[in-house]
């Protein structure tokens, strides 16, 4: 049995991506995982019946969206892996379905699965907007980068009609706070109006994330993004319009796509890409039988000599490092190979640091009032 769902607030909103390429429609319907383990904080499992959320032809599992009654809109974290101290996320879950995404878990907490359920039943924020405006005007706050998003992508595919994201960036815009934002969506393009009135003061910087340039293994590994070209597009795009934008080659996922790492670099950079990041793939709790089965179902001939690797980078004896300062960069020699490999590559396509953003533009447009009024 699990815990009663929370009010459904759409059901099967589905929207092709931007992406520049012609798709199946059930090519498009698939998900990373093919699985939904245990909930780890539940003593009872429901399995459901397959046939249950299947159409007559023979779809798979629809998306569901749920109304999220969050009171507050930012986040905070101390960790000394990340670049960032608050972030903002629209959504809980993500329709993207990186098989890989160390978000997984976290779907947990709600009474969810980290496997189908992390990808078919979305938690949206539709108020996150406005709480982040009272946040924002609050004399508490401040003002500091602000991370869209730390955990889902704030571009996945229903935020085409909801504009949940945009609307924080609006937000945002009115305050001149800086914000970076992370995403594998050519979506982010849309809004460049916005982004480009906060890099004139120094206020934006985009991050796209590439994975692999092999669109074959996009498809089965990040199954709901847009394929490699559409994201080396909305780099030139962005770089464009006068929006800072760098590549995070992330996550690497040793034996596999490792090897891509100078040929990623070298498009991004020649797309117009400033800076450059990577993380090694880490697979916590639920994420890790979740990996293997899908190295079963796609790489079964690679599968051991994947783990070998990851296991060398985890210590030698597992494929989770949860240790801050090791967790995103691994160690041992397979690390230090791949360290040096990013920093060799960079160095060659002339790809330099990130721009600093900065907070001395901030303003409270109701102190404004109070003043000229």
């Amino acid at each position: 049995m699990k815990p009663p769902d929370p009010p459904k607030l759409w059901k099967n909103v589905r929207e092709i991506p931007t992406a520049a390429r012609t798709v199946h429609p059930r090519e498009f319907r698939a998900r990373g995982a093919s699985i939904n383990p245990a909930n780890r904080f539940e003593a009872l499992h429901f399995e459901e019946d397959p046939h249950d959320e299947i159409d007559e032809d023979s779809r798979p599992r629809k998306t569901i969206y749920y109304r999220d009654g969050t009171k507050s809109i930012i986040a905070r974290n101390n960790s000394p892996d990340v670049g960032f101290e608050t972030s903002v996320n629209p959504y809980r879950g993500c329709e993207h379905g990186c098989v890989y995404c160390y978000a997984r878990p976290t779907h947990e907490y709600l009474g969810f699965s980290a496997g189908t359920d992390f990808e078919s039943r979305i938690m949206v924020k539709m108020d996150a907007p406005k709480l982040l405006e009272e946040e924002l005007s609050s004399r508490k706050w401040r003002p500091q980068v602000i991370a869209i998003s730390g955990v889902t992508d704030p571009y996945q595919p229903i935020e085409r009609k909801l504009q949940i994201t945009r609307g924080c960036l609006r937000v945002l815009t009115k305050f001149r706070n800086p914000v970076g934002i992370i995403t594998k969506n050519r979506l982010v393009t849309r809004d460049a109006d916005l982004l480009g009135e906060l890099a004139e003061f120094s206020c934006a910087a985009v991050n796209l994330s590439v994975t692999s340039l092999d669109e074959k293994l996009q498809r089965v590994l990040e199954p709901r993004t847009s394929p490699p070209q559409a994201r080396l597009d909305a780099i030139r795009q962005l770089r464009d319009a006068g929006i800072p934008v760098g590549v995070m080659v992330a996550p690497i996922i040793p034996g596999l796509t490792d090897h891509d790492m100078p040929k990623i670099l070298a498009a991004c950079s020649e797309a117009g890409a400033q800076w450059a990041g990577y993380t090694i793939m880490r697979l916590p709790f639920a994420v890790a039988p979740l990996f293997e089965r899908w190295l079963d179902e796609h790489f079964p001939e690679r599968k051991e000599k994947i783990l070998s690797r990851i296991r060398s980078i985890r210590g030698g004896d597992r494929l989770n490092d949860p240790r801050w300062r090791t967790r995103i960069k691994g160690e041992g020699i397979f690390a230090e190979q791949i360290a040096a490999l990013f920093q060799m590559s960079c160095r060659k396509v002339g790809i330099g640091p990130r721009p600093e953003l900065l907070t001395e533009h901030f303003r409270r447009p109701r102190e404004q009032l109070t003043l000229f009024g």
